[in-house]
């Protein structure tokens, strides 16, 4: 007897490894390894999410309607051109079903987001990679490892985990590069804390053309990362190829309350991007000055690099004797780097003070 096998090239998948929080020290953990926000929800959203509870029997709504409309409005969208998903990473794993398959194609860059690779070889597709230049997308790469069987690119920007970005100049030139029928998916889960006159996340290119798909997520400077919630913006029949294939109830009831109420706290929005703003030029200039390297980022976290005798591995060990939790970078290539998450006040003091020992005299026996 034969046990049941899987589709061609599931068990070549390294299943996704979440960043650690918790359980290799005393006291409350830091946990600064999942780009998760510092000043957490909005209060209106967590008070949506907890009126939800009282009516939990109720099946919630198929089309996401009143959670489009509220994206549509905050963004001046069209909602008919809206998909919602558990995530943005669900929204991913439908366009690969979507598009992909065996004997097609999925291009994207070296040190780009884990989920594109996943994605792809769900499907059995051929993950094709790209090299970077300076840590960022080179689109010349890109465009040069096209061929006939591309069906989708995946271009984060942001990308995580480097925090770097290219140009919108750059994102238009790629654009058309690409033959019309390659679906270029633009992930844009940190553009709002993008602070650079040349960036944009997308909407002008998805609603003049009809291949390109950009998605968003809560879970970032919103705050909802535990209730799973993200969207796509999408020209008319890549929105209609989703919503066929797309679970019928994918968003609960209380994420689709929470998103809306999210989207009506603008000053909490702004109260996080502006912690932002100070703490991640801060958090990168104590770094640097430690002799660490640092990549610069216009996300909410920062990509360190740690020198021989003082590696991320050791560093990473350190760390956690002191119940910090940064995420090592191995699986994306980068051994030599931790990815750390801009926290609050309080923490980014404590992970800087903790890696000041560990590069001085007491990281010696790391």
């Amino acid at each position: 007897m034969t046990a049941p096998r899987p589709q061609p090239g599931i068990l070549d998948i390294s299943a996704y490894v979440p960043g650690a929080s918790g359980g290799g020290g005393t006291g409350t953990p830091i946990k600064l390894s999942s780009n998760e926000s510092p000043l957490g929800p909005s209060p209106k959203a967590i008070e949506a999410y907890r009126l939800a509870a009282r009516s939990l029997e109720r099946y919630p709504d198929g089309g996401a309607v009143a959670l489009r409309q509220a994206i549509a409005a905050a963004h001046g969208l069209n909602p008919a051109r809206i998909v919602c998903g558990a995530g943005s990473d669900e929204l991913l794993y439908l366009i690969a079903t979507a598009y992909l398959g065996e004997g097609s194609e999925a291009l994207f860059t070296e040190h780009s987001f884990a989920i594109f690779k996943l994605a792809t070889q769900g499907r059995s597709a051929t993950p094709v990679i790209a090299p970077e230049k300076n840590l960022a997308t080179d689109v010349d790469a890109l465009l040069a490892r096209v061929s006939d069987r591309t069906r989708v690119v995946f271009l984060a920007n942001p990308n995580n985990p480097t925090g770097t970005y290219i140009p919108f100049s750059e994102v238009r030139r790629l654009h058309r590069g690409l033959p019309s029928h390659v679906v270029l998916v633009l992930d844009a889960a940190y553009a709002e804390y993008v602070r650079r006159n040349d960036y944009e996340a997308g909407l002008e290119l998805v609603a003049t053309s009809q291949n390109t798909v950009m998605t968003r997520t809560f879970s970032k400077v919103h705050g909802l990362a535990g209730l799973r919630l993200g969207w796509a913006y999408c020209p008319e029949g890549i929105v209609d190829v989703l919503n066929r294939i797309r679970p019928a109830f994918n968003i609960s009831a209380a994420a689709q309350a929470a998103g809306i109420a999210a989207l009506g706290d603008a000053a909490h929005v702004e109260a996080t991007v502006a912690h932002n703003d100070k703490w991640l030029p801060w958090m990168a200039e104590r770094l640097s000055a430690l002799g660490l390297s640092v990549v610069p980022s216009v996300g909410n976290f920062l990509l360190v690099g740690f020198p021989e005798g003082k590696t991320a591995a050791k560093a990473d060990g350190f760390l956690q004797s002191r119940n910090i939790y940064l995420r090592p970078m191995g699986a994306y290539g980068l051994g030599h780097t931790l990815r750390l998450t801009i926290g609050t006040e309080a923490e980014n003091k404590t992970v800087v003070a903790a890696l000041t020992d560990f590069i001085g005299t007491k990281g010696k026996a790391a």
